[in-house]
This record gives C-alpha cells, structure tokens and sequence, in this order.
C-alpha cells in the first residue's frame, strides 16, 4: 500500500517547521545568549550574550538575505554548494569583529568561549564546503544541546532528540544525504562542543 498524498505533505510540512525553527542562526543565538550561564551575575550578562549572537547569528543573516534579494545566493539556507564558502567567510569576518568588541567591552569568558567554538566550526565548514555539503543545520543542534545538557546537567538530556529530529527533516527535505547530516551531528556534538568545553576549563575559573 503506498504512501498517501497527504502523509506525504504533512511529512513534508512537518519537516520544513523543524527545519526553520531549529535553523542555525537561531539555535547558535540562543546558545550564546545562556552562555554566561556558567559565571556569576547571570542572568543580567545575557546582554553580553546578545551582543555576540548580533555578531555572529543577526549580522550574517542580514547580509545573507541582502544576498538572496540580490540573487547572488539561490535561498536563505545556502543550498547551492559552491556558495557555501563565500558565506560562510563573510560570517566568518563578522564573527571576528564581534570577538573584538566583546574584548573591548569585558565580555565574560564564558561568552568568549562559546564564540571561539562557532569560529572553529564555521572555518572548517567553509574548508569542507567546496568540496562537500555537511549539514550546518546539523552542526548546529547537536553542538547546541549537547553543550546544554553538559552545562545543565543530564535533567536537560530530552533536548538530545532534537538532533535526530532536525536531521531527519533535512534529508525529507532533500537538503541533504543521511552521510552529510550524520557527519554534521558528530561534527557540532563531538568537535565544536569539545572545542567549548576545553576553552571553558582554560577560559573561566
């Protein structure tokens, strides 16, 4: 028996929202603005976490938008390849101008910490990305909640399926292979959380 036609659009439907809510720049905003969570005086040096998500999240997706509208770029979630690395440089320069003003203004460590993890993950995303198409969406859930649950504690393990959650709406949505979401997932979880937690131990006392 197939598959009807309105499983198959409530499937998609379904997809294209996990897609959407949980894509990059909002789920890395909302990683920084909780990620002075770990020193004294939150939750007031949330702002200080804003000031980093406009830098690294708001400022990039602007240009972005102003790239689509100008139809340099083919959509918002860069499905073109080949236009990954440029983006990704270009959020890459802001990011960069983000960490010196957040020297600038005494950001706390903490903050600085989350901001060189996403440094470390964009610069390899934009080496693979000529080449390959790693899931960011991926990337960004998994590195996301598994620095929650390690900040939070294993009450907070439940954000974990999200992971698969967003995974899997990115191959219904053919954004991706099972391989390149995969190896986002591994890439945000394993590598970009780790870069945090060992500039956390170094970073903040």
């Amino acid at each position: 028996m197939g598959i009807s036609a309105g499983t198959i659009r409530a499937k998609n439907r379904t997809a294209r929202w996990l897609t959407e809510t949980f894509q990059p720049p909002v789920v890395v905003s909302i990683q920084l603005l909780v990620s002075p969570l770990t020193e004294g005086g939150f939750p007031a040096t949330m702002a200080y976490g804003a000031l980093a998500a406009l830098f690294v999240c708001v400022l990039p997706l602007l240009l972005l938008l102003v790239l689509v509208r100008l139809g340099k770029v083919t959509d918002h979630h860069v499905s073109d390849r080949k236009q990954r690395a440029p983006v990704l440089l270009m959020a890459l320069a802001s990011i960069l101008a983000g960490l010196v003003v957040l020297e600038a203004v005494g950001a706390p460590r903490s903050v600085v910490a989350m901001v060189l993890a996403v440094v470390g993950g964009v610069v390899v995303l934009a080496g693979v990305s000529p080449f390959w198409k790693i899931s960011g969406h991926a990337a960004a859930i998994s590195c996301s909640t598994v620095i929650a649950v390690l900040m939070l504690g294993a009450a907070w393990s439940p954000l974990l399926l999200l992971i698969p959650a967003v995974g899997w709406s990115r191959v219904v949505l053919r954004a991706h292979s099972v391989a390149q979401v995969v190896t986002g997932s591994l890439f945000g979880g394993v590598v970009m959380a780790g870069i945090w937690w060992i500039l956390q131990g170094l970073m903040v006392a």
